[in-house]
């Protein structure tokens, strides 16, 4: 592996391993903190994507997928309050989530990459957040999944509540992964600003 992608594999790491653990933390109803760790994966992503190129960019997105399948690996051994702090569906539907919703990322930013300097990074993190989310929540919690894991109760997830305690009735997980849909949406603009500032810094030119 070329050191210079080291900072990338760190950076990479580094938030799959918070957002693992931070993920365990509720805020409020709807979010945990994880929800605002994570999305910087896509920072990341674009970042290397915009100043080494794409095949760069997968070599550090797979780094990413590694530590999140140790990680996964890990928090099926630690028992919670309801059993195992990750169990083989929610494995299942991080690690396929990451990895597809990444490698997402790298070809949409790549096939946008000419233009505005935003456009590239925006278009493909809210490509990229939006099938992220799509992918684990349905995978992790809908009672069509079932069949994945038949031992695992996740009917909590499938109980009836207002969209976001205010909307239609619709399944709870759905109301999970709509909140952390918006967190991913808000934080897909505002990471445009350390986007500019570290590909300028690392390449001396406009992004």
């Amino acid at each position: 592996m070329n050191r210079t992608y080291l900072p990338g594999i760190l950076a990479m790491a580094a938030i799959v391993v918070a957002s693992n653990i931070l993920v365990q933390i509720l805020l409020g109803d709807w979010l945990t903190w994880g929800a605002f760790t994570y999305p910087f994966a896509f920072l990341v992503t674009d970042v290397m994507n915009r100043v080494y190129g794409p095949g760069p960019a997968r070599k550090v997105v797979i780094a990413g997928f590694v530590v999140g399948v140790i990680c996964s690996l890990i928090g099926t051994q630690i028992q919670g309050e309801f059993g195992p702090l990750v169990t083989f569906r929610v494995a299942l539907a991080s690690g396929s989530a990451f990895l597809l919703a990444q490698l997402v990322d790298v070809f949409v930013f790549n096939a946008v990459r000419g233009g505005r300097w935003w456009r590239a990074p925006l278009v493909s993190t809210l490509v990229g957040s939006s099938l992220d989310t799509a992918i684990f929540f349905s995978v992790a919690f809908a009672a069509a999944f079932t069949f994945l894991e038949p031992g695992n109760d996740v009917s909590w997830a499938n109980e009836g509540v207002p969209l976001l305690g205010m909307g239609p009735m619709l399944p709870l997980w759905v109301s999970l992964g709509v909140a952390d849909w918006l967190v991913k949406l808000t934080l897909a603009l505002l990471a445009l600003i350390p986007f500019r500032v570290v590909v300028r810094k690392l390449t001396a030119r406009p992004a």
